[in-house]
């Protein structure tokens, strides 16, 4: 039964809630309230104008008795008076406002007047000025109209054809363009020929589609097919003459070995999206949005854009998928969609959907069917058991209510989400619309009117009419009929009586519940027995007569489950799509769709790649991976369910169709000679799937319109000399270029180029920039050489570089590179650059390239890098993968960037996505910078060094795999045991239990016996030889050689010379050792160390002794006394050398001694032992170094630095300002045993700054600095003065050097002469003293004073008197000194007094007057 759409009653319908569920009650609200409203504005204007008329007839009353002229009271008087006072007032009011008001209406006919005037004048005017405008173009246009034909009749030329027509080669299927350029004038007349046959577009609409533009003359065939193969013409012809030309179209069918192709459009018939509550629309601000609030899988599809503007209409598409929500349950099937309500009536309503895909999940098995009253949340479950079809039909719904509906899928893993909810459908009967009559009575009244109203008194209705099965199914059967005529004014309702043919007897099936819609579905029939049906009517007047029986029903499906579809055929789209089509079902009744299901090549996991159903036989499937290779399968869908499904497409690969190549961009003048331009361009970025096969050129001259093709036939080079052109004129070009799909767009018109010849000594532009490896910081960039070389040939390029909206260009390389490649890193991530190349020649730099198009750094997600490695057969390679590789791409291998050419040393093997470049005897020669790039791809391409070390690696690799060898953990080696015994071993991967191998020493195998025990452990793969004794005729070669099955290996370890006996003397100590152990020995020989207070201490450590052992030290064989003798229970043995210095060089030797041996230990402190000895000690001594501190003196100002002790050998050194300061006259370098110092001599304002005092420990070095600037060197400075005018007055005060005694004894009579030398600067003063008073001179007593330096004090006939002290003054203005002489006189015969021996004297000083002062 073919399903009733909603009607557009139900579209309109406002769905209310429940306050609305009567719709008689709401109908009789509606008359009360408008008779109410009608009543009450008739009594208000009742009651307004008897008010009205009362007044009136008061104020009649009133005048009347006053002019009756009758007596009245005063106070009537009075008030009489006051209403005519009032009444007088009333009527002066009147008529000055009448007044004011006729003023006000006179002002403003003026006023309008006025403007009136004003606006004829003005209406006036601009009529002069148009009949003045019409008339002076009018004269232009007959002056013109003679002009043009003088002109036209000199332009008058016979048609010329400027670009030829091009043949084509296309794929069946594929729509096909022809064009040519033509002029000539008046305008040619342009007709299209079919092997000389005229081509109608009205013959075959929508086939040949023919167009003219500016002299450019097209003729377009639609989805050629192979019958369109043939010659077509174009004819132009004028006035003048005519002219033709031809071209040929071949169109080819897929044959098998060709790769097919389908052309990709979209479907035909669209569905305009309205807003709606699950759809927002938006359009402006210069973009279109549509958006979806909910989204599910009803909203599937593809939608397109259609944009309408004066430019014409563009149409903008995108497939939209939608996946299933998880599912509440674990393998429950995805949701329903696609739910429309159909056939509403009174009671009942048609609800349908369209089944999920369940290529993951387990089969339906049925659907319960919700329904929802609007204004609630209470779904109700509309059938017990679930329905298998697509389709049921509600029963029992309230008359006037509206109702939603979903629905849920079930299958053997439970129940799926639910559908989207349908749209509101009312429970209406759309008959009652058609009962109702409008009649029209006088004027524009119309009365509207039931049908019912004419039918009279019409009480018991009569039967239903046509009683039919509307739809037949399994599980149920639906009839329909017409409602009984007459059918009287009651509502009415209906009884369903069933009967099985042949009984005879009548069963109703509606008993309990009477049925108001003309629909009924009945169910739980028995199935495969015809049935036969009635139906009554009734009011509350009565039952109708039954009507007439139905013929014979049966409960079955009249519709099947769809066949599968037949042959699926996948096609190439894109690089990221594929396009499916597939043939019909032959059984496709009723059929809703189908799903399509992908998987990748080689495994079994299908997934779903739509989940609504599509009704075309073609699918475009998007979101695949390019380069990986799928399979499809089709299913057909109806209302019972899915088909099987087809048979698997055949293998397809994700890349491109094919289609015209993309234009040529970046033409670039590169010579010119005055009569000819050479021009360079660069390839298309995308050659459309496959090879380019070449180029077609065309020129014009600036400010011409029309184009002349350069070649007639294309050409393969990226470069082209243009001749024939006129010396000084501008010319621009564009460039098309060509494959086997057809031509493609030319590139935009180059700029203007002037023909003239370069002169130039520098260079022309380098051309063709192209880039690749674009990394995160880096790229590498390649060119051209320039055409145009100039006075001398090119020696290098410069390459600069800038962003893309910066001003500033900068220079890659400092200096130019004489390659054609350069690689730019330190660029930034993100952000995009420019380039130029900039070529030299002797002359200097050459004008610049064109500026490159913008780069973009940043690495394309998935860059693959190229891979080195070793086959299966040992051979070495580089390779590369590609998975966006199209028919059109194939890899380049470079080495240094210049394409490989040479297959004697290499060789390329290329098998789909992945190409191998072979490395056929790989040596030295091979080092280098290998890269590969893929072309008709984004750019991609790697590189990849090889380095001596890398090639190392993979020759090894190589070499193993071409020689299967036992890989060795080990190489044979030796080991020394501690009684001498020599192991001999090697460690390989484990062995088989059948591997086998042999020693081998001098060529001789040996085996195993006492002198040589062999093991082998294959497991770990350790083999092992020992000799007991290793002795001098054991020097030779050791082999050792294992067999593994066909894997071999051996090892060898050569024992000759220096080797072995360096084997032999380890082995001999070893066993010595083990004889030495077994007596008193040292476990540690002598060894030295630092203490921490600096001094070295000699360590060793004695084992196996007793209290009979003796240990002594010894130096240079002589015992050395220690202070306490060691204790060898302790085990440890120490000798303390405090300041160490080369005194101690010598060879310290310690011994053990007892009746089971002796030992003895040696260390020779001399050489590097004692020089590490010094650089210990400073290491200890620079840790405890103290700050360097000041010590002035009269020599100048000392640096100090105190430590635990010091040696000049220890390495330091001083340093000002971080100078190092060497020893001489003005800095004297020296030490201490407690401290080192520099003292700076006469320190001047250079010697400020910093000083650093460093002691290396050969290691570290140690440093104390002091800053000797500022206040410090003042302080310092002024000190040194002091000193120093101190050390100056010292030396040049008057001072006694020497010859006068402490004591002088002498014998009266004898003359007593003191004599003393002098010294001072100036030359002191010399005063004698006696007992401190001042020597009166005289004949007794003299001084005499010589060369101011020798001072004598003689006294003649010494008396006892002369007795006492006697000083010297010696003084100059630096000062003196005073020495005191005791002068002893004795008798002659007496005994001469014992005194203490004269010691000389002891000199007082005098200090210096206050004057004085040094020089």
């Amino acid at each position: 039964m073919s399903l009733v759409a909603v009607p557009f009653y139900q579209k309109r319908h406002k769905h209310f809630d429940q306050s609305y569920r009567n719709i008689q009650t709401k109908y009789l609200m509606d008359e009360y309230t408008a008779k109410k409203r009608a009543s009450t504005q008739m009594s208000t204007h009742k009651s307004a104008s008897t008010q009205m008329a009362t007044h009136k007839s008061a104020l009649q009353k009133a005048s009347s008795q006053t002019s009756s002229g009758g007596t009245t009271c005063r106070l009537c008087a009075k008030r009489l008076s006051a209403a005519e006072e009032e009444e007088q007032e009333s009527k002066n009011r009147y008529r000055s406002l009448v007044a004011s008001y006729g003023e006000a209406k006179r002002q403003r006919f003026l006023s309008e007047l006025a403007q009136l005037e004003e606006s004829v004048h003005l209406a006036r005017s601009q009529a002069r000025d148009v009949v003045d405008k019409y008339a002076l173009q009018q004269m232009v246009e007959d002056k013109m109209a003679w002009e043009r034909h003088v002109f036209e009749e000199r332009l008058s030329r016979a048609p010329e054809i400027l670009v030829q027509l091009r043949s084509h080669t296309v794929w069946e299927k594929m729509s096909v363009k022809l064009c040519f350029t033509v002029q000539g004038f008046p305008t040619p007349v342009v007709q299209w020929y079919k092997d000389g046959s005229l081509i109608c577009q009205a013959g075959e609409p929508g086939k040949y589609r023919i167009d003219s533009k500016y002299g450019v003359h097209t003729l377009e065939i639609s989805r050629a097919s192979f019958d369109d193969t043939a010659t077509y013409s174009a004819v132009a012809t004028n006035a003048h003459g005519q002219v033709s030309t031809n071209a040929a179209v071949v169109v080819r069918r897929y044959r098998g070995d060709e790769e097919p192709f389908y052309s990709v459009g979209l479907p035909i018939g669209y569905v305009l999206v309205k807003e709606s509550k699950w759809t927002r629309m938006f359009f402006g601000e210069g973009q279109a949005s549509l958006s979806f609030s909910h989204l599910n899988k009803d909203d599937e599809g593809l939608y397109t854009l259609r944009i309408v503007s004066r430019g014409g209409v563009s149409d903008h598409s995108a497939f939209l998928f939608v996946r299933d929500a998880d599912p509440l349950v674990t393998g429950a099937p995805g949701a329903p969609m696609d739910l429309q309500c159909h056939d509403a009536n009174r009671d009942y309503v048609i609800v349908t959907w369209k089944p999920p895909n369940t290529t993951t999940e387990s089969p339906v098995i049925g659907y319960f069917v919700d329904r929802c009253e609007v204004g609630t949340n209470n779904w109700v479950q509309c059938n017990d058991a679930p329905v298998k079809i697509c389709k049921y039909p509600v029963t029992g719904l309230y008359e006037g209510r509206s109702y939603i509906f979903r629905v849920r899928a079930v299958n053997s893993a439970g129940i799926s989400r639910p559908s989207r909810v349908s749209d509101a459908v009312a429970a209406l009967d759309p008959a009652d619309l058609r009962r109702l009559q409008a009649i029209h009575l006088e004027g524009e009244k119309e009365v509207v009117i039931y049908q019912d109203d004419l039918e009279g008194d019409v009480q018991v209705p009569g039967p239903p009419t046509n009683v039919h099965a509307s739809e037949i199914s399994r599980n149920y059967v639906v009839l329909s009929w017409e409602p009984p005529v007459p059918r009287g004014k009651e509502p009415l309702m209906y009884f369903i009586e069933k009967s099985v043919v042949g009984s005879g007897s009548w069963q109703r099936v509606n008993a309990q519940t009477a049925v108001r819609s003309p629909r009924y579905a009945v169910f739980d029939l028995a199935e495969g027995k015809p049935y036969v049906f009635r139906v009554l009517s009734a009011n509350k007047h009565g039952l109708s007569d039954p009507s007439e029986i139905t013929s014979p029903i049966q409960a079955q499906d009249t519709i099947a489950v769809p066949s599968a579809p037949g042959r699926v055929l996948a096609s190439r789209n894109t690089k990221t799509s594929v396009v499916v089509q597939w043939d019909r079902p032959k059984h496709e009744e009723d059929l809703l769709g189908y799903y399509v299901d992908c998987c990748v090549a080689g495994t079994n996991a299908w997934e779903p790649c739509n989940h609504k159903p599509i009704g075309y036989n073609r699918f475009v499937v998007h979101g695949l991976t390019t380069g990986e290779q799928y399979i499809f399968r089709v299913k057909a869908v109806n209302a019972l369910g899915t088909s099987e499904n087809s048979q698997e497409s055949e293998v397809i690969k994700v890349q491109a169709a094919l289609t015209v190549p993309s234009h040529p961009y970046g033409v670039t003048l590169l010579n010119c000679d005055g009569h000819s331009m050479t021009l360079g361009w660069k390839v298309p970025k995308f050659s459309g799937g496959s090879p380019i096969l070449g180029y077609y050129v065309d020129k014009r001259e600036v400010h011409h319109k029309n184009w002349h093709e350069v070649n007639s036939s294309p050409i393969q080079e990226r470069i082209l000399t243009v001749e024939g052109l006129t010396e000084g004129s501008f010319y621009e070009f564009k460039i098309a270029a060509t494959n086997l799909a057809g031509i493609g767009q030319p590139s935009d018109p180059s700029e203007h180029f002037k023909c003239e010849a370069w002169t130039a000594p520098e260079p022309g532009p380098a051309y063709d920039l192209t880039f690749c490896e674009v990394r995160d910081t880096s790229l590498v960039m390649l060119w051209k050489a320039p055409v145009y070389s100039g006075s001398s040939p090119v020696s290098g390029y410069f390459v600069d570089f800038k962003e893309e909206d910066s001003g500033e260009w900068s220079t890659v390389n400092e200096a130019a590179t004489p390659n054609r490649y350069l690689k730019v890193s330190d660029l930034h991530q993100g952000r995009t650059y420019v380039f130029r190349v900039r070529a030299v020649n002797a002359s200097g730099v050459g004008k610049p390239s064109d500026v490159s198009e913008p780069v973009l750094v940043e690495a394309r997600p998935g860059t693959k890098e190229i891979s080195a490695g070793v086959d299966e057969e040992g051979n070495i390679y580089l390779g590369f993968d590609c998975q966006e590789m199209t028919d059109a791409s194939h890899f380049t291998w470079c080495k240094s960037y210049e394409e490989i050419a040479d297959p004697e040393r290499f060789h390329v093997e290329t098998k789909g996505d992945h190409s191998k470049l072979y490395f056929k005897n790989p040596d030295k020669a091979d080092l280098g910078t290998y890269s590969v790039s893929v072309s008709d791809t984004d750019g991609v391409s790697s590189s990849f060094v090889l380095d001596e070390e890398e090639l190392e690696r993979l020759l090894a690799l190589s070499n193993e795999i071409k020689n299967p060898t036992i890989p060795l953990k080990s190489e044979l080696a030796y080991e020394i045991f501690d009684k001498g015994q020599v192991r001999f071993w090697l460690q390989t991967e484990p062995l088989s239990p059948d591997a086998s191998f042999r020693f081998v020493i001098n060529d001789r195998e040996v085996s195993d016996s006492e002198t040589h025990r062999m093991k082998c452990d294959k497991a770990s793969g350790i083999i092992e030889m020992v000799m007991d004794r290793f002795t001098i005729e054991n020097e030779g070669t050791y082999t050792v050689q294992i067999h593994d099955g066909k894997a071999k290996n051996q090892s060898s370890l050569v024992l000759i010379g220096d080797a072995f006996r360096k084997v032999l003397e380890e082995a001999e100590f070893q066993r010595k050792e083990f004889l030495r152990k077994q007596g008193p020995h040292f476990a540690e020989y002598l060894h030295w160390d630092v203490t921490e207070e600096c001094e070295v201490r000699l360590i060793c450590k004695v084992a196996n002794t007793k209290k009979e052992t003796v240990f002594k030290w010894l130096k240079d064989d002589v015992l050395y006394e220690t202070e306490t003798p060691p204790d060898l229970e302790k085990g440890v043995c120490e000798l303390l050398i405090p300041k160490l210095s080369k005194k101690d060089h010598g060879e310290y030797k310690a011994t053990l001694k007892d009746e089971r041996g002796q030992d003895a230990s040696i260390l020779e402190i001399a050489g590097k032992v004692y020089e590490d000895m010094i650089l210990a000690m400073s290491r200890v001594c620079g840790m405890s170094a103290s700050p360097l501190k000041i010590l002035c003196t009269p020599e100048g100002i000392r640096l100090q630095c105190f430590m635990k002790y010091f040696t000049e050998e220890m390495r330091v050194n001083w340093y000002h300002k971080d100078a190092k300061i060497s020893s001489s006259e003005h800095m004297r370098i020296g030490g201490s045993e407690d401290m080192a110092w520099l003292q700076i001599c006469e320190p001047t304002e250079k010697d400020k700054g910093k000083y650093t005092f460093e002691i290396f420990d050969g290691k570290d070095n140690h440093q104390r600095s002091l800053d000797l600037s500022g206040q410090a060197f003042d302080e310092a400075f002024a000190e040194f003065q002091r000193l120093k005018a101190a050390a100056f007055a010292e030396k040049n005060r008057g001072k006694v050097i020497g010859g006068l005694p402490d004591v002088v004894t002498i014998m009266e009579g004898k003359t007593l002469n003191l004599t003393c030398t002098v010294f001072g600067n100036p030359d002191p003063e010399v005063v004698w003293f006696k007992n401190d008073q001042d020597i009166e001179l005289s004949e007794h007593f003299s001084v005499k004073v010589e060369q101011a330096k020798y001072v004598s004090l003689t006294i003649k006939g010494v008396t006892s008197e002369d007795s006492g002290k006697y000083s010297i003054n010696v003084k100059n203005k630096y000062g003196g000194e005073k020495i005191d002489v005791t002068v002893s006189v004795y008798k002659h015969g007496e005994a001469i007094p014992e005194v203490a021996p004269p010691q000389q004297a002891k000199p007082k000083l005098i200090p210096a007057s206050a004057s004085a002062t040094a020089p």
